[in-house]
């Protein structure tokens, strides 16, 4: 089991950046996938990044491509995703989440933070 703590969300305006991190108790290369996931009250959890121990096969929701990067830094067991072009559909609780697999599926993740909040402001 591994626990991953979120942070650097906000408020920000529509079209700020933010930089979301994700700290992991373990060495991030001993977790195979890392993701980001999002929520919004009264919505289905769902896919936003993801990237493998490498850094490799990234893969984004058509609805940020282009504007979130994810990247990760074994070194400070830390995974990160960097928002950009942030618009008011943003809005919604981030989350961090481990796996064993190459998904975009929340099912497949079995370590999961506690979530951050980001709110953009139109």
């Amino acid at each position: 089991q591994v626990q991953l703590v979120e942070s650097g969300g906000g408020l920000v305006q529509a079209g700020g950046s933010l930089r979301l991190s994700c700290a992991a108790s373990r060495p991030t290369f001993t977790i195979s996938t890392m993701a980001w996931f999002r929520q919004v009250p009264g919505k289905e959890r769902e896919f936003v990044a993801r990237l493998t121990e490498n850094g490799g096969m990234i893969a984004y929701a058509d609805s940020v491509k282009g504007r979130f990067t994810i990247s990760r830094d074994n070194a400070r067991n830390t995974v990160y995703l960097q928002m950009n072009s942030l618009k008011p559909e943003d809005t919604a609780v981030y989350f961090c989440a481990g796996g064993r697999v190459v998904s975009t599926r929340q099912n497949d993740y079995k370590n999961w933070g506690q979530g951050t909040q980001v709110t953009v402001s139109s």
